[in-house]
């Protein structure tokens, strides 16, 4: 398979396939099943504390995606909100049957951005990390790549994204506004 590299703002990011996409994926059991109809807008890998406790390992991979690319093929996951550091909690879909989380609904963007856990995708390693965030809390045995962007804390988006994801996060600014407006305050 050929990888192409990205350059972003002059800074080199992941590989990727390009003729990766649709990809699928799902939960251990298989009742829930996924496909991605696209690339998604931007893979963090996030090293904050509240990620290392939620997945139990030293970091979570999320592909971030419009909820419209992602296509159920099976079972619909369990909404089950959770806390997170912004005091916003989180909306995290799990497997009714094996619960695990297959993607997650950051208070942000809600239900209409999903932060997709990466591992659970047939072929995870066609979704490599965009960025390291939240690194002044990584393991301090975890060894970041120098090719992909690192940043202490989280970032500004128009200095690493590209400028597709850009405007595809463009097009979404009126249903997240609509969804915030809807939010308790």
């Amino acid at each position: 398979m050929i990888y192409s590299q990205r350059v972003i703002h002059g800074t080199r990011t992941a590989m990727s396939k390009p003729s990766s996409f649709p990809a699928e994926g799902g939960c251990d059991c298989q009742a829930i099943r996924y496909r991605l109809i696209s690339a998604p807008l931007f893979v963090h890998c996030c090293h904050c504390r509240w990620c290392q406790r939620e997945s139990g390992a030293a970091f979570a991979l999320n592909a971030m995606i419009e909820s419209d690319r992602v296509l159920n093929l099976g079972l619909a996951p369990t909404m089950i909100h959770t806390p997170s550091q912004s005091g916003l909690g989180q909306q995290v879909a799990r497997c009714p049957r094996c619960q695990v989380a297959v993607w997650s609904h950051y208070a942000g963007s809600g239900p209409v951005i999903r932060f997709v856990r990466v591992g659970t995708l047939d072929n995870p390693e066609i979704l490599p990390p965009d960025i390291h965030i939240f690194t002044t809390s990584k393991q301090a045995w975890v060894q970041l790549p120098a090719e992909t962007p690192a940043v202490p804390e989280y970032y500004e988006r128009e200095a690493y994204w590209s400028a597709e994801s850009l405007a595809r996060r463009e097009r979404l600014l009126p249903a997240i506004a609509a969804y915030q407006a809807t939010r308790p305050s």
